[in-house]
């Protein structure tokens, strides 16, 4: 016969904490997104329509989250306000079609390869907004201020050394040609604008880091996650089809031609539009956005991963310098978040115990009393 505290210590056991669940959520999103720099450029090559290509990505994410959203959320969600789908539409706007407009135009202008790596501004840009807009404190006379910052740097610095530095090989599949490998590296970027590509590479970064604090402030009004991203989806859509319809006036560009370009658009829209950014932003709700856009340089390493096994490319020194400093820079501020929430949740607890105190002893100085008095 099991003792009775025998369930309640392996329920402790298995169980996992909140800070756990929420490193493992980011690193399950960023293996699904790694994957998309390369689905896209698949899709990309086989002349899909940037404009409409989003359209069905989207589409597909509303169905997936909509029941959800409904279904979960039925008992809890706040009344709906025309304030509140104001900032579902702005949310739309800026998340999703600036955001995969920007990146679209951006990877078909270069490469897989620069659209990830030009990503990692993106911690560094949610950095300083949420700390201009209050959401983030930075204490750079603490050690937790301090991580932060050097924890953002390294993995920025990680990140660009991954794209900037090859030096040696250290792993070297069969590969193909060197003349193919340039060629999958740059895109086939001779035929195209390269400018216009990091102009709209940046833009993306920009659009994210901007939608990502967005998110914050708006979940604070609505704290209903399912419910909020699919609005943002839905209108997505409408702002997406209005401008597709005014420009793409062939009936060909809205027509899947194949079963890769129905592939493409299946894992756009379920792995990253659907379970990914509903990952991110029940992340942001729990961690913040600095903990969100701090896990972002790790894709970076896991581009180059996939591509090194995937694609046969050759994996070099810069590759593993990179990966290490961006582990330590994930390190530093993942450790600098938790001591600042320990930090947070010590002073909140001293709080409440004055507080308790006081309602207790209301006659009573909250300051030590001597035990002698002159006076007396």
């Amino acid at each position: 016969m099991a003792e009775p505290g025998t369930s309640a210590s392996t329920k402790r056991m298995f169980s996992v904490s909140e800070g756990a669940k929420l490193h493992i959520a980011m690193t399950i999103f960023q293996l699904g997104y790694s994957g998309n720099h390369v689905i896209m450029r698949a899709a990309l090559n086989m002349g899909v329509s940037k404009l409409v290509f989003p359209i069905y990505r989207n589409i597909i994410a509303v169905v997936l989250l909509v029941p959800f959203a409904y279904f979960i959320e039925k008992k809890d969600r706040p009344t709906l306000t025309i304030s509140h789908l104001i900032q579902f539409f702005l949310l739309g706007f800026v998340g999703i079609t600036f955001n995969q407009g920007f990146y679209l135009f951006g990877l078909d202008n270069t490469s897989p390869t620069f659209a990830s790596a030009t990503e990692n501004a993106v911690p560094a840009v949610t950095f300083i907004l949420a700390t201009l807009l209050g959401l983030e404190q930075v204490h750079l006379n603490r050690r937790d201020g301090i991580a932060k910052v050097l924890g953002t740097l390294t993995s920025f610095i990680g990140a660009s050394v991954i794209t900037l530095y090859k030096g040696p090989t250290i792993y070297g599949p069969n590969s193909p040609s060197e003349q193919s490998h340039l060629m999958f590296a740059l895109g086939d970027a001779k035929t195209k604008n390269w400018t216009l590509g990091c102009i709209c590479c940046f833009g993306h970064c920009l659009c994210w880091a901007s939608w990502i604090v967005l998110q914050a402030f708006v979940l604070k009004k609505y704290p209903a996650r399912f419910s909020v991203y699919s609005f943002t989806c839905f209108f997505g859509v409408l702002q997406f089809l209005a401008i597709a319809g005014y420009f793409e006036r062939d009936s060909q560009a809205w027509h899947v031609h194949s079963v890769g370009e129905l592939f493409t658009i299946f894992y756009a829209g379920l792995v990253v539009s659907g379970m990914g950014f509903a990952i991110q932003i029940w992340v942001i709700q729990r961690g913040g956005p600095v903990f969100v856009s701090g896990y972002l340089p790790l894709q970076t390493m896991l581009v180059a991963v996939m591509a090194s096994i995937a694609l046969h490319e050759d994996f070099y020194l810069g590759g593993i310098v990179g990966a290490m400093l961006i582990v330590v820079g994930l390190y530093l501020v993942v450790w600098g978040k938790s001591k600042e929430t320990k930090l947070a949740t010590e002073k909140d607890a001293i709080l409440i115990s004055s507080d308790d105190s006081q309602a207790k002893f209301p006659g009573k100085s909250s300051l030590v009393q001597p035990l002698l008095n002159s006076g007396e």
